[in-house]
């Protein structure tokens, strides 16, 4: 299904939830399924990823543009997270979508607001325990994403793989009726994967980046080679990841995709590279891409 939006009209762009609920339920009423494809912006082949596939399954698509600054942290990058407001729309007129939602701070937190989403479990976990309040931020901003829209699917990528379980867990513990759709991560000719914070990397810290993906790659070879004890795999990652001097390791795991407690075969990985902090994962019960 494709959006009947066409390319020269562009996309209605609001700015407030009221708004984009009464076209939402406009839509509905014609009988078009809509998709929801939440973003902060800073637009990359990844995101545009999310965006097709939404086209190619639904009639009408969101795409919404919010930085969220529930999700960052005191010392984190809210200020200077890149926001190319007009790239990014260009890019979206030309991917004839039916709605741009870029909700004014006011709108989505008035002053009086008090209510935060907790998911519990899992948020505890690694992303949740690096980075306190993140996950909370992330829950509270796509649940209102998701009342705002009415949307009847919702599409996140992979490489946000622990943001993916809190999601789905959020719209299953709230009978929210949105269908969690999840992408495969994109990535660079090196492997590393694309990130709007990946534009932080000089030169040589985008040359070090490419040691997660590397680790990834090692660790997945070496399961599909028959490799299954975990201590081993655990190793070869983080073997991988001391070649690189840049890189700092935050963590480097093997967990159930499910709840991110272990053991289990997804490898996920926090790296700081200079200033920017990477994130990356891979299943290695799969081979690793490319």
């Amino acid at each position: 299904m494709r959006s009947s939006t066409g390319p020269d009209s562009g996309p209605v762009v609001v700015d407030s939830p009221v708004r984009l609920r009464e076209l939402s339920r406009g839509w509905h009423r014609a009988g078009e399924v809509v998709g929801l494809v939440p973003t902060m912006g800073a637009l990359h082949a990844g995101h545009m990823s999310l965006v097709d596939r939404a086209r190619a399954e639904n009639t009408k698509v969101v795409v919404s543009i919010f930085v969220n600054p529930l999700q960052f942290g005191p010392r984190e990058d809210f200020q200077r997270y890149p926001r190319p407001v007009a790239a990014d729309l260009e890019l979206l007129r030309r991917a004839s979508i039916a709605a741009v939602y870029m909700p004014r701070p006011e709108a989505m937190y008035p002053p009086e607001a008090s209510t935060r989403v907790s998911v519990g479990g899992l948020t505890w976990r690694l992303e949740g325990l690096a980075r306190p309040g993140h996950f909370e931020g992330v829950a509270t901003v796509v649940a209102k994403l998701f009342w705002a829209s009415e949307a009847d699917q919702a599409y996140f990528g992979q490489k946000d793989a622990q943001q993916v379980a809190v999601v789905k867990r959020l719209a299953a513990d709230l009978d929210s009726g949105v269908e969690i759709r999840v992408g495969p991560t994109v990535r660079e000719a090196d492997g590393l994967a694309v990130s709007s914070r990946n534009a932080y990397l000089d030169a040589r810290e985008r040359q070090a980046a490419a040691s997660l993906s590397m680790a990834l790659r090692k660790a997945a070879d070496a399961y599909q080679a028959g490799e299954r004890a975990l201590a081993i795999l655990h190793g070869t990652l983080l073997e991988e990841l001391g070649r690189e001097p840049l890189a700092q390791v935050d963590y480097a795991e093997l967990v159930d995709p499910a709840d991110f407690e272990g053991p289990g075969t997804l490898a996920v990985l926090a790296v700081r590279i200079g200033r920017t902090r990477l994130i990356d994962n891979h299943d290695l019960a799969k081979p690793f891409p490319g």
